[in-house]
């Protein structure tokens, strides 16, 4: 009888395991991998699966570490739930692999049966408008992996601007609004790192302005999202009667749809209950109906913005009414979505941002499934959704590789060792799983220092800090490979 290593499961028709291999470590690749280990259809048929899950980052968590707001406490419990699956010791975790670069589509070929393309989205859609390239004009995930200590990204922000747009009705718009109104020392009790703290506490900010073309009940926000507005310290919330207005599928989406009825509700008790004059140091303002028109400039730098007036056409959407209104800011971000990068070897639809499938089969060029080659995430579907749905979206491509697998020719490939020894061969300085329990360590150590120096205090009480987030890439490969000190 064959002995196979810790964490396998064996299926009849395979004499040996099945090499997968997921590319990208945040939740799409790794509800994949944990899901294809947990098939019912898989533990009943005797499949020995053996999983590799690659990432171009040193850390693991993806999207959960460098895309999602820095006091969003409960969102990133997420990493709770992706750390207890890595940890039981049956996915291999390789961080600071490049795909396309240290591993070409050919080597993963070579190594593994079956690849998982979980790559996410992480460039700002675009906005084809007149002005849109000025300086002072940003993409809002540019800014998310700025404040999230991106290892790709600059130390550096430019924070000079005392009016700012932000464009954008979605929770990533609502996310880049609260960082830019909120007052830094706020953030201390996060993983804020020190550079995304220096930044934020110089910004001469006043007043942030959040624009989305259609109207209150159209918004892509979320209750929690919403709610967490009204949480920052010394930032009224302003708001606009002629911004609320409602049209017949306003209503019905009201009357059928609990979580749009509650950030209504939401929406018109602020307005309702706002002081006449604020008194606050800052104002997050919340505008509907406004569809941009056009950056505005002088000398190469943003002055402002123009939108048009919309109105609700009575099916939920907005057209336009031919009045133009203009704003005085400094600063404009663009948070209407994110975008997906094409990923060499494989066939990607450009119009959406995504790698070419059939519900997870990645397709050639002929638009034939691509025999071992799947897809997961948003670089399958697109960035839409929330979180929690990605765990959906992988069950119907883990399904695919179960019913494929059958089909598969089982070739020759190298164990488990041959593609470590191919990356020392190729002088990648990899990281480990327990290379990241080495850097959570490290982070947690710069928190603990940072509190015993005793160096912030809120409202008269000391700021304890978790952890502080390591960012530049050289630092958090030194760390997890053991050579990091405080």
């Amino acid at each position: 009888m064959a002995v196979y290593p810790k964490g396998t499961l064996v299926f009849s028709s395979w004499s040996r395991p099945v090499r997968v291999v997921v590319v990208g470590c945040g939740p799409a690749g790794v509800y994949a991998a944990d899901l294809l280990t947990k098939s019912e259809r898989v533990k009943s048929g005797g499949l020995v699966v053996s999983i590799d899950v690659f990432d171009r980052y040193p850390a693991p968590f993806g999207l959960i570490r460098y895309g999602v707001a820095p006091d969003h406490p409960r969102i990133k419990g997420i990493i709770g739930a992706l750390h207890k699956v890595l940890d039981r010791g049956d996915i291999r975790f390789f961080g600071n692999v490049d795909y396309g670069v240290d591993l070409s589509l050919a080597d993963l070929r070579k190594h593994y049966d079956v690849v998982i393309f979980a790559t996410g989205a992480v460039d700002d859609a675009a906005l084809n408008i007149p002005g849109i390239g000025l300086r002072g004009s940003f993409g809002g995930a540019d800014f998310v992996s700025w404040y999230d200590g991106h290892p790709d990204v600059s130390r550096e922000w430019p924070l000079d601007a005392e009016q700012v747009a932000v464009l954008g009705n979605g929770n990533v718009a609502l996310d880049v609004a609260r960082v830019l109104s909120k007052h830094a020392d706020d953030l201390l009790v996060t993983e804020i790192p020190e550079n995304v703290y220096a930044g934020l506490k110089g910004s001469p900010v006043t007043d942030v302005h959040v624009f989305g073309r259609r109207g209150p009940a159209q918004i892509k926000f979320t209750p929690l999202e919403l709610r967490e507005l009204s949480h920052s310290r010394d930032v009224d919330i302003i708001l606009y009667p002629e911004d609320f207005e409602f049209d017949e599928a306003s209503d019905e989406a009201i009357r059928s749809n609990n979580q749009v009825k509650t950030m209504v509700n939401t929406l018109t008790n602020w307005l309702v209950e706002q002081p006449e004059e604020s008194r606050a140091s800052r104002r997050l303002h919340l505008h509907f109906l406004h569809n941009p028109v056009e950056v505005l400039g002088e000398g190469g730098v943003v002055t402002g913005i123009r939108f048009e007036r919309t109105e609700l056409d009575g099916t939920g959407n907005a057209r336009g009414t031919g009045e133009f209104l203009e704003y005085p800011v400094q600063a404009v971000y663009r948070s209407i979505g994110y975008f997906g990068s094409a990923l060499p070897e494989v066939e990607f639809d450009a119009g959406r941002g995504v790698v070419v499938n059939e519900g997870g089969r990645v397709l050639d060029a002929e638009g034939k499934p691509v025999p071992g080659l799947y897809a997961t995430g948003w670089i399958k579907r697109g960035p839409v959704g929330l979180i929690g749905h990605t765990k959906g979206d992988a069950l119907e491509t883990v399904t695919c590789v179960l019913e494929d697998l059958e089909g598969l020719p089982v070739a020759e490939v190298p164990g488990e060792d041959a593609i470590t020894g191919l990356l020392e061969a190729r002088g990648v300085r990899y990281t480990t799983w327990e290379g990241w329990h080495a850097l959570d360590t490290h982070e947690k150590n710069l928190g603990h220092h940072w509190n015993q120096q005793g160096r912030g205090t809120l409202e008269g009480r000391p700021v304890v800090r978790e952890r502080i987030k390591v960012v530049p890439r050289e630092d958090m490969i030194r760390a997890s490979r053991g050579g990091a000190a405080v």
